[in-house]
């Protein structure tokens, strides 16, 4: 039965290198959950509002975008919305981002990528290679939507931490952060029905479209395609920002985050005197 997918994932992978001299357009709309839970002192904070917070938090990570493709390149870009206002209580404000804002667009035949984005109100235009996932095709299928679709995965490392802002004397610091590296296994599920490699977010590499991708905290699920629509999809790289590179991008996050770290973390509680846990996902 292995060989057998092999065998058709082979002859579709054909099929997209036929496809990449023809015209050939689509757009695909995803919807996207992330788990995320804040617990808080309960001598401070209620049951209730907890659950109250975590409800609003739940919505607010749930976003919707849009994947314009070709044969060989796409944008990436959430629906416009009015949004969900942020989390607040007392002096405490909660405001999230997924890191898929701005626009991303992709050309897989040179595998490259370019990036709008926006760090603390300067937009930036990240240029680099795009990441080579090491996918394993799986001998599993399943139907989304009218589509069949193959399980692909790969394993990679991720860092996790997470901090109170909770102390015993007003000389205490964030040094009870606690940062682990453990290993996360991404499940995607892909199309050869749609020949193209291109998928959701920073996803690609695979024979076929991918419809559904889960990395354990984030799942995101295409909910509807359209094959050549009558109007020709406009995928245009985004020009606007300071060019850098994505490790460049990332040098400059880091060094946002501990000034904000040190700025609203550094051991101190707020005026209400909670203390703080934010965990994503389990």
């Amino acid at each position: 039965m292995k060989s057998i997918v092999t065998l058709f994932v082979l002859a579709s992978c054909f099929l997209v290198s036929q496809l990449q001299a023809q015209s050939f357009q689509g757009i695909a709309h995803y919807k996207t959950k992330t788990a995320m839970k804040i617990t808080m002192d309960s001598t401070q904070v209620s049951s209730e509002m907890q659950q109250q917070i975590n409800e609003m938090m739940k919505k607010q990570m749930e976003k919707e975008y849009t994947l314009q493709f070709d044969a060989t390149t796409s944008t990436y870009k959430q629906d416009e919305s009015l949004g969900t206002p942020a989390v607040g209580g007392g002096s405490m404000v909660f405001s999230f981002s997924d890191g898929n804002s701005g626009v991303l667009f992709r050309n897989t035949k040179e595998k490259t990528f370019v990036k709008e984005t926006d760090l603390f109100g300067k937009a930036f235009l990240v240029k680099d290679s795009m990441k080579v996932y090491d996918w394993k095709l799986e001998n599993e299928s399943k139907k989304i939507g009218n589509y069949t679709c193959y399980k692909a995965t790969f394993e990679r490392e991720v860092k996790q931490f997470g901090f109170s802002t909770d102390k015993k004397s007003e000389t205490d610091s964030i040094a009870d952060k606690k940062e682990e590296v453990k290993k996360q296994t991404i499940t995607a599920w892909y199309t050869p029905e749609i020949p193209v490699n291109i998928g959701p977010s920073n996803y690609w590499g695979l024979p076929g479209l991918i419809l559904e991708v889960n990395d354990g905290n984030t799942t995101m699920i295409c909910d509807k395609i359209v094959i050549n629509p009558k109007e020709k999809v406009a995928i245009e790289q985004p020009k606007k920002g300071k060019e850098v590179t994505q490790a460049e991008y990332d040098k400059l996050l880091e060094e946002k985050m501990k000034e904000m770290q040190e700025m609203y973390g550094g051991g101190k509680k707020g005026k209400d005197g909670n203390s703080i846990e934010i965990r994503i996902g389990n």
